[in-house]
């Protein structure tokens, strides 16, 4: 970690403390990504990016105000004006830098956040695997066209407040993703993904897998006609659970359970839920996508229960909504969201449906954070006998969130991993869908 950032970030705290500031936190970053992508085996994109910040959340006389730059160097007119702006805002009572204890503790080690294998690739090697990935869709049956891309970069981080916190890590990123779109006998055209993401280069799918496994879901959505309107079990694949648990979660935080939009706001220690869902906030997962020694605010990354058998324990609370509920922080926003598996493994899960419609993808749609219904379209097949059958389409499944889950009837042993929601295969009973 170059000492540059963090000593960056120091000067900038002893401006703002000279420009009248009486407490400041300062974030800076630099990243470089690149970006590689093969449509139909021809090479469409090679592109380098590189970024760098400084960010300053300032308290002056009882005001606050948060500013961001991409000069990196002869900041004191930015720093001297951005304390002029802040001053001029109406006080806010609750707002104030995090209590210092919260910076103790040991901060987690043995993260693994960076690859030496992602920092030494090199262009050739980045279009060898988008090329390897290509040539298992273009030329094939049905395809019209095929597209393989893969992102990497790598960040460092420091952060330094006025009242003792200094802090720095640095992380890498690598993600490879196949998408293909066929021609089917009824002129429609079904596509199909597949991808994955991961701090280590070793730790990804093969590229062959990868465009291997995004023709299979492209194929398997051949003849696919809009599906039935009933109520059945709803089988949702492990990738696209994670949605699931983002929408159900996303408003147990400080924010909305203040302003009042919150689903959570009078069900916090309540089980509102099936027994069966525990999910966990880790911020120490090694090589998880969403790890970090300390967040934003510098309080060091602790694990935290977020739902126990059914019912939820925490919400996400910086500083600032912390003090309005008169609650303790615990962490402003999430980090590796991890359901605890059950016992069965996709195939007997799908074995013991005798009829139901298995989930592969959403189709965008809506939520209500405050009540928690919900409209969502999706694609995916129907069970029948224990067996996945033919695909479906232009399908709705509606209901309550919080409703839903509490109908939520198994939990499967095959987490996703490649994401920092880290869900296995779900299940749910009596799901309303809408179709034809």
């Amino acid at each position: 970690m170059p000492e540059s950032l963090i000593d960056k970030a120091a000067k900038v705290i002893e401006l703002a403390k000279k420009a009248g500031a009486s407490g400041s936190f300062v974030h800076t970053h630099q990243s470089r990504g690149v970006q590689c992508k093969i449509r139909d085996g021809v090479l469409e994109k090679l592109q380098e990016s590189t970024s760098r910040s400084v960010s300053i959340e300032l308290y002056v006389d009882g005001r606050y105000a948060s500013h961001s730059t991409t000069r990196v160097d002869g900041l004191d007119d930015f720093i001297a004006e951005a304390v002029a702006l802040t001053r001029a805002l109406e006080p806010d009572p609750d707002r104030a830098l995090p209590d210092p204890a919260l910076y103790g503790g040991a901060r987690p080690t043995g993260l693994d956040l960076v690859d030496p294998a992602i920092l030494a690739l090199d262009q050739k090697q980045r279009v060898a695997r988008c090329q390897a990935m290509n040539a298992r869709l273009t030329g094939k049956q049905h395809v019209i066209s095929g597209t393989s891309t893969m992102h990497d970069g790598h960040g460092q981080f420091a952060a330094v407040s006025s009242n003792g916190f200094q802090g720095t890590y640095e992380s890498t990123y690598v993600g490879n993703y196949s998408s293909v779109t066929l021609q089917d006998q009824n002129d429609k055209r079904p596509e199909g993904g597949m991808g994955c993401g991961a701090r280590q280069l070793a730790t990804l799918m093969s590229p062959e897998a990868i465009g291997d496994e995004a023709l299979a879901r492209a194929t398997a959505r051949l003849g696919s006609k809009k599906g039935p309107t009933l109520t059945t079990t709803m089988v949702v694949d492990r990738m696209a659970a994670g949605a699931m648990i983002s929408r159900l979660l996303g408003s147990a935080n400080g924010h909305s359970v203040q302003q009042g939009r919150s689903m959570w706001a009078d069900k916090r220690n309540k089980r509102v839920l099936s027994r069966k869902l525990t999910i966990t906030d880790d911020p120490t997962l090694p090589r998880g996508l969403g790890s970090r020694p300390f967040n934003g605010e510098g309080i060091t990354a602790k694990v935290m229960p977020m739902i126990e058998a059914g019912a939820l324990k925490n919400y996400y609370l910086d500083t600032y909504y912390a003090r309005k509920l008169k609650m303790r922080p615990t962490s402003g926003g999430p980090s590796n969201r991890i359901v605890t598996p059950g016992k069965r493994g996709f195939d007997e899960l799908i074995k013991a449906t005798k009829k139901g419609v298995y989930v592969t993808s959403w189709l965008g749609g809506n939520a209500d954070s405050t009540t928690g219904d919900f409209s969502y379209g999706l694609r995916g097949h129907l069970i029948e006998g224990g067996e996945i059958g033919a695909p479906v389409s232009e399908m709705n499944v509606t209901g309550n969130l919080i409703e839903l889950f509490s109908r939520l009837a198994e939990v499967g042993n095959d987490p996703w991993t490649y994401s920092s929601t880290v869900v296995p295969t779900l299940v749910f009973s009596g799901v309303q869908f809408s179709g034809t």
